[in-house]
This record gives structure tokens, C-alpha cells and sequence, in this order.
């Protein structure tokens, strides 16, 4: 007998995919087009590890991660440790783009990014034969719209992140995603460096830890 045991927690949820994938399925052979995958999934997981996120899945090009669960420092730390991480994995793509310019990848692609932050359900998921550990909600579903949306090297947060790191981030307001499914009142920002000297993961756990 399955038992499913979930709770309603504050999480922040941070979806990421390769933009352009399609087409670069249908122009790379299958070796390449492998070990470009491979080596970007690699990067960005062990980026994850080292902020101390949960990484919940990675199907294809894309990568689901979320913080506060199992282990959380607070609701504002969380959210800031995620966009830190978003961070990190943008300026890590630069260096996987060069290195797939060197492969002979002409076009290297682009990754995108979107990150929203509000209460889940997270607990184990699924049937009699396979249970998942991981978060459900319409806070996740934004955020997965965020990603769909966001521009090529984009961080797409929305509003409730952003009160959350606005005093250690540098983000700019976003007026040009467009989507039906997004309520005219929802204020989008675009996450664009850090403003407090956090540089990686060491120097936001001493922040953190050493307020």
C-alpha cells in the first residue's frame, strides 16, 4: 500500500531548458548532439549541488530544482540561494557556449530560466509502483511558464522572488514577456547579477550564515 505523506511549505521552484533545442536536435548528429547534453546537465547539476538545491528532475534538456525542503534556511534565504544559483548557471553557460563553438557548433545555444516562490505541496508522489519526491501546485506551474517565456540567457522571477532579493540582486522590471496565461497584474523581473559581494556558493553560505 502507497503512503503518501505531503505538507504545504514555502518553496522557491526553478525550471531551466535549452533554448532552440528542436532545431538543434534536428542539425546535430546523434554523438554530438549526446555530448552537448550531456555536458550541460553535468555543469548545471553539479551548480545545483553546490547552492544546495533539490534537484527533482531532469527530462531532456530540462532541469526542475526547488528549495526549502528537505532542508531550508528561511523562506528569504532560499529564494536568494535559487537566484544565485540561476546566476551561477548563466555565467557557466557562457563557458559551455565556447567550448561548443570549439566542437564546431556554430550556433551554440542559449539556456532560459524562470523561478517563482510561494507555498507547494511537497511530499512523496505516484503509485503502488513508483513514488517521486516533489513539489505540486500553481506555484510550480508558473514557474515552469516563466521558463517557457523567458528570452534567450534570461532569469524570469516573479514578483514574490523578487521582494525577496531585491537587496542583493540587481534586476530589472520585464515589460516585454508576453503571454495569455499570465494575469495583467503579475509584475515579472529579469534577474540580472548579484549586488553583495556573493560571488559562489561559499561566499553566499558565509552570508548567509554570517549576516
Amino acid at each position: 500500500m502507497v503512503v503518501v505523506k505531503a505538507m504545504n511549505k514555502p518553496i522557491t521552484v526553478f525550471f531551466s531548458d535549452i533554448q532552440g533545442f528542436i532545431e538543434l536536435n534536428e542539425k546535430l548528429s546523434s554523438e554530438k548532439l549526446s555530448w552537448l547534453v550531456n555536458t550541460y546537465l553535468s555543469e548545471m547539476s553539479e551548480i545545483v549541488f553546490r547552492f544546495g538545491g533539490t534537484l527533482d528532475k531532469m527530462i531532456g534538456d530540462s532541469i526542475m530544482v526547488f528549495f526549502g525542503d528537505p532542508y531550508s534556511r528561511g523562506k528569504k534565504n532560499d529564494a536568494l540561494s535559487c537566484v544565485c544559483m540561476a546566476i551561477a548557471m548563466k555565467e557557466a553557460m557562457s563557458g559551455l557556449q565556447k567550448r561548443w563553438k570549439i566542437a564546431g557548433i556554430e550556433t551554440p545555444p542559449s539556456v532560459r530560466m524562470g523561478i517563482n516562490t510561494g507555498n507547494c505541496r511537497v511530499g512523496n508522489f505516484g503509485t503502488e509502483n513508483k513514488l517521486d519526491y516533489t513539489v505540486l501546485g500553481s506555484t510550480v506551474n508558473l514557474a515552469s511558464h516563466l521558463e517557457s517565456i523567458a528570452q534567450a540567457n534570461e532569469i524570469l522571477i516573479t514578483e514574490e522572488t523578487y521582494n525577496l532579493v531585491k537587496d542583493h540582486v540587481q534586476c530589472t522590471v520585464n515589460h516585454s514577456a508576453d503571454s495569455r496565461w499570465l494575469s495583467k497584474d503579475l509584475k515579472l523581473y529579469s534577474a540580472d547579477k548579484m549586488t553583495s559581494g556573493i560571488e559562489n556558493s561559499t561566499s553566499l553560505s558565509n552570508f548567509i550564515d554570517n549576516p
